[in-house]
């Protein structure tokens, strides 16, 4: 072999390391990036199933007899969990507003106290429209498929009731953060108008509502109401977090089972 034919084959040896090396280099990054997303994954897995698990210990304490019972509406509870923390926080869903139920004189209160820019009168009557049998008359001031089609919505009332809080967005009218600032105090699981409320603004609504049958601006609700909502917020160790919340029914159902879970929800950042 010439001496020029040898220099050649040494150049093609060079050339064939130099992409092995450049190939396993790339392998390399990538099991090291894959790796990573695996152990987020898992971490992330594991946080969810602690505030899953979470949630379940505090319905647990919710049914105990009432010297060891956990309450609604107080301090958050903690526990501490394997690897990391777990905060539980229990809200009484019979205090807040349904906005399938709730009359024009509560809507409308509600609406002035969180939204005061807004047009109470006119919001309650959209709402009320869009929960009521479909007709082309709106109530004063309220919105039907017409006047939908005019704002350049491709959807109108359905006439039936709303099936989750993000629905009463789509209400023409309820701007992002008109529903950010009602949603704290409405619940589609409540069976009735609250009476009672532990939330100061449906009370103010309860009490303006309601001025010349009873006198509630100050009144505190029991936190035996048969819904309640149950957040739990989990922190791992490696800095994981995940919260889950429940709305849960402690009614016995026909099978004698004491609590009925109504919502399994993941809340928003």
């Amino acid at each position: 072999m010439s001496r020029g034919e040898r220099g050649f084959a040494l150049l093609i040896v060079l050339w064939s390391l130099g992409l092995l090396a450049l190939l396993g280099s790339q392998l390399g990054a990538r099991a090291r990036t894959e790796g990573r997303i695996a152990f987020n994954l898992r971490a992330d897995a594991q946080a969810e199933a602690a505030a899953d698990g979470a949630v379940h210990e505090a319905i647990f304490h919710l049914l105990e007899p009432p010297g060891r019972r956990w309450h609604a509406g107080g301090p958050a509870y903690r526990l501490a969990l394997a690897h990391g923390t777990a905060e539980i926080s229990i809200s009484n869903e019979g205090g807040k507003i349904n906005p399938n139920l709730a009359s024009d004189a509560m809507l409308r209160s509600l609406i002035g106290q969180v939204a005061p820019a807004a047009d109470p009168a006119t919001l309650a009557a959209a709402i009320e429209d869009w929960r009521s049998r479909p007709s082309r008359t709106p109530r004063p001031g309220g919105a039907t498929a017409p006047q939908y089609k005019a704002a350049g919505r491709d959807y109108g009332p359905p006439g039936t009731a709303f099936e989750s809080l993000d629905e009463v967005g789509e209400v023409l009218g309820v701007t992002p953060d008109i529903l950010a600032a009602m949603r704290p105090h409405l619940s589609i699981y409540t069976q009735d108008d609250p009476m009672r409320s532990e939330d100061p603004v449906v009370a103010r609504a309860i009490a303006e509502t309601m001025a010349d049958q009873l006198d509630l601006s100050a009144a505190a609700v029991d936190d035996s109401s048969p819904v309640l909502a149950i957040t739990a917020s989990v922190l791992e160790a490696d800095g994981s977090r995940f919260s889950r919340r429940a709305v849960v029914e402690f009614v016995p159902d026909v099978s004698g089972r004491p609590f009925r879970i109504l919502a399994w929800e993941t809340p928003g950042p």
